[in-house]
């Protein structure tokens, strides 16, 4: 279907560019505020149904786009696909950008601009995502809200998304230091998500004395380079993300665990990745992260 840009007065439009777990529940929060939005994504969906503990079972009929080629600019771009799936979607980005769309880069990392086509990045409004998102089948999730939610920055574009999403059931945070914020939600990242791959265990794992002094040496390993790239982090960082994790609702997945269930690639090198490679301009020993990094990366498919 054809993907048209709104004119002047009429309602914003929105493309959601990934169907998983994130980009659904995006897609479902901005329907239930009035918005109109498409889903684009490789096969079509009948329905996205989501459930949640405040709102519970609910299911809409949000278009889906299956071929940028019939796309058309859009006012918002919501980036919602995994770190190393954004290359294969630059043909949606370039197809749906005009020249005053904001994309809103709900993705894990720190680089969140450097992922688009050079010519996009201006445009970038990078977003934390703190909701549990669990995809259970396809166009179906099970959200578990969370103290925080949706974190943006305190900028011209920042502003642009927090005014798209602050009308949803979202809770929007703005905060003047980006950089920081997003060391903070790596730090949720690198321990939570290689573990719970490698032992196809809940969040619960952590709570284990064992695993959890080698989810806080990978901790402190990430908080020593954030602070090497300058970011904002305080002395016990890695301690305080620690105790979040283990306090999170039982039943608690990550993103890298449904994929290794789900026998998709894992995002290893875009979080543990990143701290490694980081770590080594900044000549900084990460042994820890290192010895995640070999092993997610030694998970084969299926």
């Amino acid at each position: 279907m054809a993907l048209l840009l709104s004119g002047g007065g009429g309602a914003v439009t929105v493309a959601v560019v990934g169907a998983g777990a994130v980009g659904c529940t995006l897609a479902v929060a901005l329907v239930e505020a009035g918005v109109d939005v498409v889903l684009c994504a490789r096969s079509p969906l009948d329905a996205v149904t989501l459930t949640d503990d405040d709102h519970g079972t609910r299911t809409h009929r949000i278009p889906v786009a299956t071929d940028p080629a019939e796309a058309r600019p859009v006012d918002h771009v919501v980036l919602a696909t995994k770190i190393h799936q954004t290359g294969s979607v630059w043909p949606w980005l370039h197809a749906l950008t005009g020249p005053d769309t904001v994309i809103v880069a709900a993705q894990n990392g720190v680089d969140h601009a450097d992922r688009v086509p050079d010519a996009l990045q201006n445009r970038v409004a990078p977003a934390l995502v703190y909701v549990n998102a669990e995809r259970t089948g396809p166009g179906e999730v099970r959200a578990r809200r969370t103290e925080r939610e949706l974190v943006l920055a305190d900028d011209p574009a920042g502003r642009t998304a927090a005014e798209l999403f602050s009308p949803t059931w979202l809770r929007v945070e703005m905060v003047p230091d980006l950089r920081s914020a997003a060391w903070r939600k790596l730090l949720t990242n690198v321990a939570a998500n290689p573990i719970t791959a490698l032992t196809t265990r809940r969040v619960e794992v952590l709570r284990e004395p064992a695993v959890a002094e080698l989810a806080l040496a990978a901790l402190r390993e990430t908080a020593a380079v954030g602070r090497a790239e300058g970011a904002d982090l305080p002395d016990d960082a890695a301690e305080d993300t620690l105790r979040w994790l283990q306090d999170l609702p039982a039943g608690s997945t990550s993103s890298m665990l449904q994929d290794r269930l789900a026998g998709r690639p894992l995002e290893a090198d875009g979080l543990t990745g990143a701290v490694v490679r980081l770590a080594g301009r900044h000549g900084i020993d990460v042994p820890a992260s290192r010895m995640l990094l070999a092993l997610t990366a030694a998970v084969g498919p299926g």
